[in-house]
């Protein structure tokens, strides 16, 4: 008699089981939370808002609320609470998931449940093609956050297309790495329950940020088949692996890929591309290891077709740069509460029916493939995220004593330009506290400059391309930055500045808004243990985030450490 595999699995880097769920307790905790969603007022076709951060609870909580027929939002627990809040209104949420005491400060009017929330089961509603999935936030080009809507039909498309492309199957080992806010989250999650697969999850939250941890995880959980955003997928494929790792497809995507993979490895990379308005994915393709140019984006997905054109509409011929236009069954319905801008982006195509111009540039090679070549507008990524620097701009415009605002990407980080108002002298560290009230941590610029005035092209449009070199005319981080105390700040400040590439920073400065971000981070724990000999972790960074509150941190670490040995090992380690 064979024994089922599980539906979910929480996991420890060493393999150690903490959460498992077979498929029957999945469904009877769906049902049953299903149960306290319809108690709560929620009927099919609703929108209802997900806070939670990578747990059992936050999957049982999205197959329930697509179990009721109602579609989901996810939110990023990391948001500023404002964004929250105005992403519900904006969605127009009629209920949220989250821990009580979160909800309570962000739900304006509308039901809060917790994730442990239970009610009578209740029967599965038929959904239909065009009821939505899910709403998804994408950065607005009008400054402001603009809402995706997916439809079951998208969702099911991009579900066939990733069972049949990366062979998933009863009892498949798939991860489940990606923020709930990204949408790889959603093609991670649904294509593993629909095959009756196994989703796997760390138990530690902070692995997926580690490529050294998070291979060995992915070793111990036996996991097939995973994403990774391209910077840590480099990582990863940089690294040695065991030939017998049960790893078979490392997806990647969200950046432009910049490394090839060894020959040797035991598994498959895969780059992928497509906006948030085309269901996560619409090209896709394994990425050779030899080759002298970067990787390209693959072909179209099945059900998915792209068209490369120019500015009047017409294809372009191979080799030519072309905008991209995707047509499919993966073009979403549009932006929720915006019929305008869908209308300009999703448009009927008197040729090949509705396509959305998604506003990034490729070429087509002689074999087929599209190798990505860039932004059409000023849209811009940085670190995998997807942003549009009007709403940096008018988030910044929103400061009182800054007159005028730009911003760009130099040097692969985000930079800011500021026109102060008469009379104002603004600091870096004043905006960057400021911009973080409304903006995530990817949104807010690690460079904030002071010009006297923004230059313009000859018809009077912004021209970015003659900004100056933020570094030379940084606006100052603080009035008066607090210097090193102690010999562990002064340690510590010099592996941050290593890391950030900067020294103009006080103790007392949040790590995050200087420009530092989970993978710099990453860097940081690793020096700091060689340099301090203690066993410290990203989330203590996290948590502390200033070099003042860090250090101490540290030095309680290494106090507790002296106090566990012996006379004898604290002798040897005076003698050597």
């Amino acid at each position: 008699m064979t024994t089922e595999p599980p539906a979910l699995i929480v996991m420890a880097d060493d393999g150690r089981v903490v959460v498992q769920m077979d498929r029957a307790a999945f469904a009877g905790r769906v049902a049953a939370f299903a149960g306290a969603l319809r108690a709560a007022g929620v009927t099919a076709g609703e929108c209802v808002a997900v806070c939670l951060p990578r747990s059992a609870e936050q999957v049982i909580a999205l197959a329930a609320i697509h179990h009721c027929g109602a579609a989901y939002l996810p939110l990023d627990p990391a948001w500023p609470r404002p964004r929250q809040a105005a992403l519900l209104t904006q969605a127009q949420a009629t209920a949220l998931i989250a821990a009580p005491e979160h909800g309570a400060r962000i739900a304006d009017g509308i039901p809060v449940l917790a994730p442990s929330a239970t009610g009578p089961a209740e029967a599965a509603h038929a959904v239909q093609p065009d009821d939505i999935a899910y709403v998804i936030f994408t950065s607005g080009s009008t400054g402001a956050p603009r809402a995706v809507e997916v439809s079951h039909g998208n969702l099911g498309a991009l579900i066939a297309w990733h069972c049949a492309a990366f062979a998933l199957g009863p009892g498949t080992r798939s991860a489940h790495l990606a923020g709930l806010a990204f949408d790889a989250a959603a093609w991670e999650v649904w294509p593993v329950l629909a095959s009756g697969g196994t989703l796997v999850l760390p138990a530690d939250d902070t692995v997926r940020l580690d490529p050294a941890r998070l291979a060995q995880w992915l070793v111990a959980a036996q996991v097939e088949v995973a994403f990774a955003p391209t910077a840590i997928a480099e990582a990863l494929i940089a690294r040695d692996w065991p030939a017998d790792v049960a790893l078979r497809v490392l997806l990647t995507g969200a950046d432009r890929l910049r490394r090839r993979p060894r020959g040797d490895l035991p598994f498959v990379l895969v780059n992928n591309y497509g906006p948030t308005e085309c269901t996560v994915v619409a090209t896709s393709g394994p990425v050779a290891a030899q080759g002298d140019d970067l990787p390209d984006i693959g072909r179209p997905i099945s059900g998915t077709t792209v068209h490369l054109l120019d500015a009047a509409g017409e294809p372009v011929r191979d080799g030519q740069t072309g905008e991209i236009w995707i047509g499919g069954a993966g073009v979403a319905r549009g932006y929720r509460g915006d019929a305008a801008l869908t209308t300009a982006r999703f448009v009927d195509h008197p040729r090949w029916g509705r396509l959305y111009r998604s506003g990034d540039l490729a070429w087509r090679d002689a074999a087929g493939a599209l190798h990505f070549a860039g932004r059409v507008d000023q849209q811009i990524k940085v670190r995998g995220h997807r942003i549009e620097p009007a709403e940096i701009e008018a988030a910044l415009l929103a400061i009182s004593g800054v007159a005028a605002a730009a911003v760009d990407v130099r040097a692969g980080d985000l930079a800011a330009w500021i026109v102060p108002a008469p009379c104002a002298s603004p600091t870096a560290g004043a905006l960057r506290t400021a911009l973080a009230v409304t903006l995530p941590a990817a949104m807010i610029p690690s460079h904030l400059a002071q010009v006297a005035a923004l230059p313009m092209t000859a018809n009077g449009k912004l021209d970015r391309a003659a900004l100056p070199d933020p570094a030379s005319c940084a606006l100052p981080e603080t009035v008066t930055a607090r210097q090193p105390a102690t010999p562990t700040e002064a340690r510590l400040a010099q592996i941050v500045a290593e890391a950030i590439g900067r020294s103009d920073f006080g103790m007392d400065d949040d790590f995050f808004l200087l420009g530092g971000h989970s993978l710099l981070g990453t860097q940081v724990i690793i020096k700091a243990r060689a340099a301090f000999g203690i066993d410290l972790g990203l989330l203590h960074l996290f948590e502390a985030r200033s070099v003042t509150r860090l250090a101490a941190v540290i030095e309680e670490l290494v106090a507790a450490h002296l106090d566990s040995l012996s006379d004898e090992d604290i002798a040897r380690l005076m003698a050597g």
